[in-house]
Order: structure tokens, then sequence, then C-alpha cells
């Protein structure tokens, strides 16, 4: 079984326990908060992905981190993960059940980047564009990148709606050149 498929049959039953146990917001928070640790600590990620280091070890080093910090549900997931020797995964299983989550509420995650911040009236526009398209509430998140020099990049999902000033000038060039 492919890891992308593993870490997607996880993210369901720890969704599914979630459900049933009232806690998938809870469980959601701590598959998020997992995730910014993994990526904030390179060591973590290395560590757990090593088939060298004992799983007793890795569970130890899981239980140290985030027993008192996360739900009994996910932490109990985490340990059993480790057990069947899956902990390579985690991460994914950690992205994909947000993911699962987010489908699951009908929930429509955005990245908008723009070369400044936005003001209100701009981000209600752009929540409006993506509740449009997608038919879904909208989780936006903004990002700021000053070479675009004007205009935004809209990434809904793997779509991508390009209108800054940076590619049209590109456009330009391109045109130009050929």
């Amino acid at each position: 079984m492919g890891s992308h498929r593993a870490s997607v049959r996880y993210a369901k039953s720890v969704i599914e326990l979630a459900q049933a146990q009232k806690s998938l917001e809870k469980v959601k928070e701590d598959m998020l908060l997992f995730t910014q640790v993994i990526n904030e600590n390179r060591e973590l990620e290395v560590v757990l992905k090593n088939p060298i280091v004992p799983a007793d070890k890795k569970k130890a080093i899981l239980k140290a981190l985030f027993e008192k910090r996360i739900q009994p549900l996910t932490y109990k997931a985490f340990v059993l993960i480790v057990s069947k020797n899956r902990e390579s995964i985690l991460d994914e299983i950690a992205i994909e059940f947000v993911n699962q989550y987010n489908v699951l509420k009908g929930i429509a995650v955005a990245t908008v980047t723009t070369p400044y911040t936005l003001g209100d009236s701009q981000r209600k526009d752009i929540t409006k564009i993506v509740a449009d398209i997608t038919g879904m509430k909208v989780e936006l998140t903004e990002v700021i990148d000053e070479s675009l020099i004007g205009g935004f990049v809209l990434n809904i999902g793997d779509k991508q709606i390009d209108e800054s000033v940076k590619s049209k000038l590109a456009n330009i060039q391109r045109a130009l050149v050929a």
C-alpha cells in the first residue's frame, strides 16, 4: 500500500473515532499543532522517519512532546501509528486529516498572495470569489510577496488564478521576444 493511500486510511479512521467521541474540532487542532511542530523542527521529522531509531524511543519523544498538549484520542492514534511502523507518514496523516476535515465541513482553503496587506473590503471580495467558485465556506490565508508589484495570485486547492503585474509583464516580455 502506498504511503498516500495509507495516510488517507489512517486519517479517515481517526476522523471517524473523533466524530464518535465528539472531539472532531479538538483533534483537528491537535493535527494542526503536530504539523506546525514538525514544520518547525526538522530534527523531529528526521527521527520519526529514521528506521534505525527504535519505536520505543519514538513513542517516548511523542509522549514528552504531545501527551499533555493534545487529546487522548490523538495521542493514542500517534502511538498506534508508531506501533504499526507507519510513523514515517505521521506528518502526511496529519495533513490528510485536516484535508478530510475541511471536505467534511465544506471548507475551501485558499491562499491569496499580494504585494501588500489586504484591506477589509478586498479580503471580503476575494473570500466571496472563492465562495462563488467552490460553493463552500472559505478559510483564506494571506501571503505578502512584494515581487508581484501589483495584483494578486489566488490558489484554491490545485487551481491558480494569477492576476499579478509581475506575470503580466512576463507575458508581455515573452510576446516581444517571440
